[in-house]
């Protein structure tokens, strides 16, 4: 087990404000730690742009417990440690046979810090990666362990959770036979026609990803198609809504392969190799979440703000996701749009912007990515989350004492 202080988030923009981290080495020690602390709060591979990984006292960082991969080919499950990356394990649950549902841009964050969060890939029939959780083992205050599963009246509120109910130790994911896919590149598309047909163009593949830097166009759009069982590969078409196909470009260190070429799922639905590191987190990110209804309207709001975004702007990626049951879900049941900035590493501009960024999607019922930057605080998030007070509820169920109380719980839930 080792003990540091004054750590740092991936983007070195976070400085945890804990007493202490520490990384246990097994799930028994995690669980002594948790049953002796007054306060403890879970960390992964810190991946969060705010404070909601933070916490007071103790930050357990479940990255040193073992994988411990278990594939069922029969359940179609696979379960793992929750500080386990998904590109740890995703090709040996290919070899196995089995493949997930989805995965996210960079496949180097924690299996249960996705889950937290409600991290996601893109998909407008795909769910986060928090639907695929078939259950979870989790540490209540005192170190015991439970199992939380779907037959649980509480799993739509405890999947999403921010760490707020406890350690979770293990996750156990649906899984489905193993399949292959395809990655090919179009563009540019006029701003105008994209607006006209965001649903169109994002229902053109399993996956769908766009760019774009809010000025004249959408700079390129990816199409992850999936091969059907049996199949050699799948047709694609030449042109997305007037844009061409891409010459597109092989996998290299930097980024997968968008030349069409069809590889595995896990090599094909993140953008980022797992083999590589991405980069060396010189960004920060927000992320914003409507209903695909508004997806065209709240496009060109954003865009009203183009003059002050683009200076501290890398991109704009547009995804889309399937609308869920969980009570902390930023679809709150709706087929969503997410609007992703990825900005320079201007923690100060970015959050002096983000009030007037956020007040342009307000009418949109525009949501904040939990693990992300936002300026909203409790009385705007309260009014945009139905199921918050039995959430809270929940928490104060399962720990009354507060042991896995955050700042970020109390400032922006009222947890």
């Amino acid at each position: 087990m080792r003990s540091t202080t004054s750590e740092l988030n991936w983007s070195g923009t976070v400085t945890y404000t804990a007493e202490r981290v520490l990384r246990p080495s097994s799930i028994d020690e995690a669980a002594a730690i948790v049953a002796r602390e007054h306060r403890v709060h879970g960390l992964g591979t810190r991946h969060s742009f705010n404070d909601s990984a933070d916490a007071p006292g103790v930050l357990l960082d479940l990255t040193g417990i073992p994988t411990d991969l278990d594939v069922d080919t029969e359940r179609r499950t696979v379960t793992m440690g929750a500080g386990t990356r998904y590109g740890a394990v995703a090709p040996e649950v290919h070899r196995a046979g089995l493949g997930l549902h989805n995965l996210g841009s960079l496949p180097h964050i924690s299996i249960g810090g996705a889950i937290a969060t409600g991290t996601h890939g893109s998909g407008t029939t795909l769910g986060s990666l928090s639907t695929a959780v078939r259950s979870f083992e989790v540490l209540g205050p005192d170190g015991t362990p439970r199992t939380v599963t779907r037959d649980d009246p509480a799993f739509d509120g405890a999947v999403l959770h921010l760490g707020l109910l406890g350690i979770v130790t293990r996750v156990t994911l649906d899984a489905e036979p193993t399949y292959r896919m395809r990655q090919d590149s179009y563009g540019p598309i006029p701003w105008d026609t994209f607006t006209a047909h965001v649903a169109e163009v994002h229902a053109a593949a399993y996956s769908v990803c766009s760019y774009t830097v809010f000025g004249d166009e959408i700079s390129e759009v990816l199409l992850k198609s999936r091969v059907p069982e049996g199949a050699d590969d799948v047709a694609v078409p030449e042109s997305l809504v007037g844009a061409p196909k891409l010459p597109g470009s092989a996998g290299d260190g930097h980024h997968t392969a968008r030349d069409g070429s069809v590889g595995p799922w896990w090599d094909r639905l993140p953008h980022f190799p797992i083999e590589s590191v991405p980069s060396h987190g010189s960004e920060v990110q927000s992320e914003h979440f409507v209903p695909l209804r508004h997806a065209a309207a709240a496009l060109e709001a954003v865009r009203g703000l183009a003059d002050r975004i683009q200076p501290h702007l890398h991109v704009c990626e547009l995804r889309t996701m399937a609308g869920d049951p969980f009570w902390l879900s930023p679809t709150q049941g709706e087929d969503v749009l997410c609007i992703a900035f990825t900005w320079k590493k201007y923690p100060a501009e970015v959050a002096a912007l983000l009030p007037d960024l956020e007040a342009r999607l307000a009418p949109f019922d525009g949501r904040p990515h939990w693990g992300k930057m936002s300026s909203l605080g409790g009385e705007a998030v309260d009014a945009l989350y139905p199921r918050l007070q039995a959430f809270r509820d929940l928490v104060t169920a399962a720990d009354p004492d507060r042991t896995f109380a955050s700042a970020f719980g109390e400032r922006v839930l009222g947890v």
